[in-house]
C-alpha cells in the first residue's frame, strides 16, 4: 500500500500494488504520456510514503480505510447517490414509520430501493397501506394527534392503524410493519396465499363484508406486484454491475435484483483514478473490454475499486440484521456479476464473503437471462455517460474558464483551485460573527466550513468590519502556521511537510495548508487590512482581494483602481457565488446567535432561575409567549421548578408586557453552532449547515 502526498501534506492519492517499484516507475518514466489526471496527480505530489501487508484481503481493507478516512483529491470516490430515493422503515423506533427518504442511510432503518422516481414509491405505498395499515406520519404529527386523542384521516380511512390513539399497540404495529417488510423483501407468495384463505373463510362464514374487504386486499397486493417484473425466474439475489467510459469519467451502474425481481437501481459519474491504465485504442465505452488485453486490465482495476469502495461502505452501514438481503440493495448478496474479474478475484471473493458473513459468487455471465440482464445495465450504463457529458459539458467548461480567467485577470502564477472567501455578519454592531467558506476546483467543499465570534466586537456596540476582517484573517493563518510548527515565516524558512500532519492520526492538521486566493467581502480598506495581517505574518504564497457588492469591482492590494471583470464573465459569477455562500453562511450563524441571546433575555434576573433551567422551560412550552400565558401549575410540572420560581417566572414576565421579538418564538431545538476560541467548529458548523 502507498499513498501520495502533497507538498503540505495531504495525502491526494492511496494505491496497491504487489511490486512498488514497477508501479512507480510507470508513474515517473514519461509523464508527458500519461493520462492527463495520472499527470496532473504526479506532479502534484511531493513525497510517497508505503506500508507492507501480508495479503491481499488486508490490502483492499486498508485501501477502503485509506480513502475513507482521507478522502484523496485523485482517487476514485463512488459516493452515494443522493438524488434517488428510497422507501425508508424505521425500525430503530417503538412505533416504526414507512416514509420516502433521500441521503445518507443512519443506523437502525431499513431501507428499500433506491427508486427511480419517488413518486413510483408513494403510488406503492399507498396501494400497500390497505393491506399494512402501518404510520406514515412524522413525529410531530404522531405526538399532536397522540395529545388529542383523534386520529388523522388516515385513521379514519383505514390506510393507518393508528397506534397514536391506541387502536394497536406497539407490539401489534411492529407485526404489521415486519408484514410490510417481507412483502417488499420478496416473500410474497405465503402472504399472498395468506390473504387468499381468510378471505374464503370469511366468505364460507357469511361474512361477506370482510370478506370484500380481503378480496380489494388481494387486488392491491397483486397490482403491486405487477409493478416489480420478474427478472431472473430462479429467484436469485445479486448485483448487476457495468461500465462505460470516456478518457477522463467513468460511468457505473449498479442494478439490484432481490428475489428474482429488480429492487433498485443506482449510478455514478465519477473520474478515473490514476491507477487505470489508458487503453491504446481510444475505444469509446468497456463494452468490448475482452477483445483488447489493455481494455481486460482497465476494466478488472476499475472492478476492483468499486466493488471495494461499495460494499466497504454498505457493510458498514447494515446494521441490526445479519441476514444477506437485510438492506434491499445495501448488503453484500449471494452473487455479484461484473463485466470482468478483478486482478485477484480469489481473494476479492473472500472479503465480499467475510463482509456477508457468507459464501460469495463473483463471476461474467456469459448467457441466458443474466447475460440479457447485463447488456440491459450496460446500455444504461453507457445513457447516463452521455446524459452526463452533455449535463456537465458546459458546468466543467465554465468552471475551468472561471479559474482560468481569475488567474489571468489577477496575474497569478496558476488557477486558484483552493478559494477561502470570508464575510462579516452583525446588527448594528451587537453579536458581531464572521464566516469563512471553502471552494475548491469551482465547487464548495462544506466540511470545511468555518464561522468565527468577534472577540474585538464584543459589546463596542458599534461596527467595524475593517478591524473584523483583520481579526478573522489572524486567527486563520496563525492557526494555519500553528498547524505547520511555525515553519512558514517570512525570511525564506523551509516548508516541511511532516510539520504538517498530526502524529496520532498521520492526517494533515485541520489548517495546515492555505488557500490559494483569499477573497474578502469588501473594498479597499478590508483588503488592506488583510493583506497587512499576512504581512505580518510573513505569509506570501496567498493572493488576497476584495469583492465590493455595489459595482461588483475587485479590488488588489496595493492598487488605487480595481479590476473590472466582465459582467457576464465566468470569472465574475464564480467569484459572485463564493461571496454570495460566505454571506449566507454568516447570516445563518448570526440569526441564531441572536435568537438564542434574546429568547433567553426575556428570562434573565429571576431569581433562582439559571441558564438550564431557563432552557428547560423555553423547551418545554416552545417560547417564551406561551410561557407567559401558563399557570404556575403548569410551570411547575417543568422538573426542576418549584412554585417560589414559578411564581418569580411569571410576575417577571408580566410585568414587561413590552411587544416580543420573533426569536422569541424561535424553535429551542434548532441547530446552533458554536464558537471556538481560535477557530469556529468544523463538525458543528457542517451539521448546522446540513440541516438548513
Amino acid at each position: 500500500m502507498y499513498k501520495f502526498r502533497d507538498p503540505h501534506g495531504r495525502v491526494v492519492y492511496v494505491g496497491k500494488a504487489k511490486n512498488l517499484r514497477s508501479r512507480l516507475n510507470s508513474y515517473f518514466a514519461d509523464v508527458a504520456s500519461l493520462h492527463p489526471r495520472t499527470r496532473q496527480m504526479v506532479t502534484t505530489a511531493g513525497s510517497v510514503e508505503w506500508t507492507v501487508v501480508r495479503t491481499e484481503v488486508e490490502a483492499l481493507q486498508l485501501e477502503y480505510n485509506w480513502i475513507k478516512e482521507f478522502d484523496p483529491r485523485f482517487n476514485v470516490r463512488y459516493r452515494d447517490d443522493k438524488t434517488y430515493p428510497m422507501l425508508a422503515v424505521t425500525l430503530n423506533e417503538e412505533y416504526p414509520r414507512l416514509f420516502v427518504y433521500r441521503g445518507p442511510r443512519r443506523k437502525g432503518v431499513r431501507y428499500f430501493g433506491p427508486y427511480s422516481h419517488a413518486w413510483a414509491i408513494r403510488e406503492t405505498l399507498d396501494l400497500l397501506l390497505r393491506v399494512f395499515p402501518a404510520r406514515t406520519c412524522s413525529a410531530g404529527v404522531f405526538k399532536r394527534h397522540t395529545q388529542i386523542g383523534r386520529p388523522c384521516l388516515l385513521g379514519y380511512i383505514d390506510k393507518c392503524s393508528a397506534p397514536c390513539v391506541g387502536r394497536v399497540d406497539a407490539e401489534e404495529h411492529r407485526r404489521i410493519v415486519e408484514a410490510f417488510c417481507d412483502f417488499l423483501s420478496g416473500r410474497t407468495d405465503k402472504l399472498v396465499r395468506d390473504v387468499e384463505l381468510r378471505m374464503q373463510a370469511a366468505a364460507d362464514e357469511l361474512d361477506f363484508e370482510t370478506a370484500a374487504r380481503l378480496r380489494d386486499d388481494l387486488g392491491a397486493l397483486r397490482k403491486a406486484l405487477e409493478k416489480q417484473a420478474v427478472v431472473l425466474g430462479d429467484g436469485t439475489d445479486a448485483d448487476i454491475v457495468a461500465f462505460a467510459d470516456d478518457d477522463l469519467e467513468v460511468a457505473v451502474q449498479v442494478f439490484h435484483v432481490r428475489g428474482g425481481r429488480v429492487r433498485g437501481q443506482r449510478g455514478w459519474v465519477v473520474e478515473k483514478s490514476g491507477d487505470v491504465l489508458d487503453r491504446p485504442d481510444g475505444r469509446d465505452t468497456l463494452g468490448e473490454a475482452a477483445e483488447d488485453v489493455g481494455d481486460v486490465e482497465e476494466v478488472s482495476l476499475l472492478v476492483e475499486q468499486f466493488l471495494t469502495q461499495f460494499y466497504g461502505e454498505e457493510a458498514a452501514l447494515v446494521t441490526g440484521d445479519a441476514s444477506s438481503d437485510a438492506q434491499e440493495g445495501g448488503a453484500v448478496p449471494r452473487e455479484v456479476l461484473v463485466p470482468a474479474l478483478p486482478p485477484d478475484p480469489d481473494e476479492m471473493t473472500r472479503w465480499l464473503a467475510g463482509l456477508r458473513g457468507g459464501p460469495v459468487r463473483l463471476r461474467i455471465p456469459q448467457r441466458g437471462d443474466k447475460k440479457a440482464l447485463a447488456d440491459t445495465v450496460q446500455r444504461n450504463a453507457k445513457e447516463a455517460l452521455a446524459q452526463h457529458k452533455l449535463r456537465r459539458a458546459g458546468d466543467f467548461t465554465a468552471r475551468s474558464a472561471a479559474l482560468q480567467g481569475i488567474q489571468e485577470a489577477l496575474d497569478l502564477d496558476s488557477a486558484p483551485l483552493r478559494i477561502e472567501c470570508v464575510d462579516i455578519s452583525h446588527v448594528q454592531g451587537t453579536d458581531v460573527v464572521a464566516s469563512l467558506v471553502v471552494f475548491e476546483d469551482g465547487l464548495p467543499r462544506k466540511s470545511d466550513y468555518r464561522h468565527y465570534g468577534i472577540k474585538h466586537a464584543a459589546g463596542d456596540g458599534h461596527s467595524d468590519d475593517v478591524a473584523s476582517i483583520a481579526e478573522v484573517t489572524r486567527r486563520r493563518f496563525l492557526r494555519h502556521q500553528r498547524d505547520t510548527a511555525g515553519t512558514v515565516t517570512g525570511d525564506g524558512g523551509d516548508f516541511a511537510p511532516e510539520a504538517a500532519l498530526d502524529p496520532a492520526t498521520g492526517r494533515p492538521r485541520r489548517f495546515a495548508y492555505p488557500p490559494n486566493l483569499y477573497v474578502v467581502d469588501g473594498g479597499a480598506p478590508q483588503v488592506a487590512a488583510a493583506a497587512e495581517v499576512l504581512d505580518e505574518l510573513g505569509i506570501t504564497d496567498v493572493a488576497v482581494i476584495g469583492l465590493a457588492k455595489r459595482l461588483e469591482e475587485v479590488w488588489v492590494p496595493g492598487e488605487e483602481d480595481p479590476v473590472i471583470l466582465p459582467r457576464t464573465s465566468e470569472s465574475l459569477y464564480l467569484l459572485q457565488r463564493i461571496r454570495d455562500e460566505a454571506h449566507r453562511f454568516a447570516i445563518t450563524f448570526h440569526r441564531s446567535k441572536r435568537s438564542r441571546r434574546m429568547t433567553a433575555s426575556a428570562l434573565d434576573g429571576v431569581k433562582g432561575l439559571g441558564e438550564t433551567r431557563r432552557k428547560a422551560l423555553v423547551t418545554h412550552f416552545g417560547s417564551v409567549a406561551r410561557l407567559r400565558e401558563a399557570g404556575v401549575d403548569e410551570i411547575t410540572a417543568v422538573p426542576g421548578i418549584g412554585k417560589a420560581t414559578a411564581q418569580a417566572v411569571l410576575d417577571a414576565l408580566r410585568a414587561d408586557r413590552a411587544p416580543h421579538t420573533p426569536a422569541e418564538d424561535a424553535d429551542p431545538d434548532a441547530p446552533a453552532p458554536s464558537v471556538g476560541d481560535d477557530d469556529s467548529v468544523g463538525v458543528s458548523a457542517v451539521r448546522a449547515e446540513a440541516e438548513q
